[in-house]
């Protein structure tokens, strides 16, 4: 699993160090505990079993047993090796297609300049605008919070002017499909409920945004106060039992 650390005076995201050697590598559970380093939202949630990616995992082997049959004078291990590393290319393009569209969503935010935005960008706008009205959006907000924890939100924004709500919290989750049907996993409302008292805005309304960068198409689910309150409960627990766990 992949950790991610962030400066627990600053919020800044630490997710490389300079090695004795000199070179850039990726920070490890000692360097935060030398550096006052705290975890992110996603290295906590990362404890929590998967069973419906699980089993998508497993089905991609078959599917890769089926399509590549062991060759001849191939061995076992070989096989199972090369099995292993076909079944996981879909996750791999899935991930570099999802940080593609996060990063060019939040590069939009961001006020920075691209020729031509894709059309998901313009839908992403319009979806948001349409859900909470016009909103002055923050990308890439990085926190770090007294318990323990940090995190890097995809859009964000503050209270308006005359003090009506806390603030909004926004997810983006790339997705390949028809969205309609889509139902958020509780680690997505645990994610969110943790950003927002991140950001230091506990009563801030919250939403994963999906996004289809095929067909363009994007859906908009709000999570529930109660479901959000209780969301928190549980990252709490999972954040000590991490903390517990890893001497933090």
């Amino acid at each position: 699993m992949s950790q991610h650390w962030y400066c627990a005076k600053t919020g800044e995201p630490r997710y490389t160090v300079i090695g004795k050697n000199g070179k850039e590598r990726n920070t490890t559970l000692r360097d935060a505990r030398n550096d006052g380093l705290v975890p992110s939202v996603s290295t906590i949630n990362g404890l929590l079993s998967k069973a419906g990616l699980d089993t998508w995992k497993q089905t991609e082997v078959l599917y890769a047993a089926a399509e590549y049959p062991r060759l001849d004078n191939e061995d076992e291990k070989s096989w199972i090796d090369r099995l292993l590393y076909l079944s996981k290319q879909k996750s791999r393009d899935a991930a570099e297609r999802g940080n593609l569209i996060h990063g060019v969503i939040e590069s939009h935010y961001n006020l920075d300049y691209l020729p031509e935005w894709p059309a998901y960008v313009y839908a992403v706008e319009e979806a948001l605008n349409n859900h909470f009205g016009p909103q002055l959006w923050a990308a890439e907000r990085s926190f770090a919070h007294p318990l323990g924890f940090g995190g890097r939100v995809d859009l964000s924004c503050r209270s308006d002017a005359i003090k009506t709500f806390d603030g909004i919290v926004v997810d983006i989750k790339s997705k390949e499909g028809p969205l309609e049907s889509i139902v958020p996993y509780h680690e997505n409302i645990m994610q969110l409920a943790a950003y927002r008292e991140g950001l230091r805005t506990p009563a801030a309304r919250c939403a994963n945004i999906y996004v289809n960068g095929t067909t363009n198409e994007v859906r908009i689910v709000e999570h529930d106060e109660q479901d959000l309150r209780d969301s928190f409960e549980c990252f709490q627990s999972l954040l000590r039992f991490y903390q517990i766990k890893n001497k933090l």
